[in-house]
């Protein structure tokens, strides 16, 4: 017997060229695939990212989510600790876990290639806080 829910549900497929288009992180730009404003989503969000070479996003951190974050393709480094003080080198294949409230960097090391990110995050809407006196400024 086929499983049965109460109210029916929608399964939504967003397609390669109607992705939504969200605010950039410095350089880095991100277009969702499962986000509120496209699925309905309530308490997931995923997107693709891309940091265009020898760029990285701003420093920041989440104040209502965790991320989950697949690098796709491409390679850099990853800034994280109070003060961005580590360092640690992210390529294709890696996941990076980024609790709620951890200060964050990617960077794409790379002079020709783009470091290309798939992010999933357990909210349907990030609140970010901009951490404009840490991280890496020359990207």
């Amino acid at each position: 017997m086929p499983h049965q829910h109460s109210l029916p549900k929608k399964i939504v497929i967003t397609r390669a060229d109607n992705l939504e288009v969200e605010v950039s992180s410095g350089p880095m730009n991100r277009l969702a695939g499962v986000s509120e404003m496209l699925t309905g989503a309530t308490g997931i969000h995923m997107a693709i990212a891309t940091v265009p070479p020898g760029r990285c996003s701003t420093a920041h951190y989440h104040v209502n989510c965790e991320s989950a974050i697949y690098v796709v393709s491409g390679a850099g480094s990853f800034l994280s600790g109070p003060s961005l003080e580590t360092e640690e080198m992210i390529g294709a294949g890696d996941f990076i876990f980024v609790p709620a409230d951890a200060n964050h960097q990617p960077v794409n090391t790379s002079a020709t290639d783009d470091l290309v990110l798939i992010v999933a995050r357990n909210a349907p809407v990030e609140v970010v806080v901009e951490l404009e006196n840490l991280g890496r400024k020359d990207c």
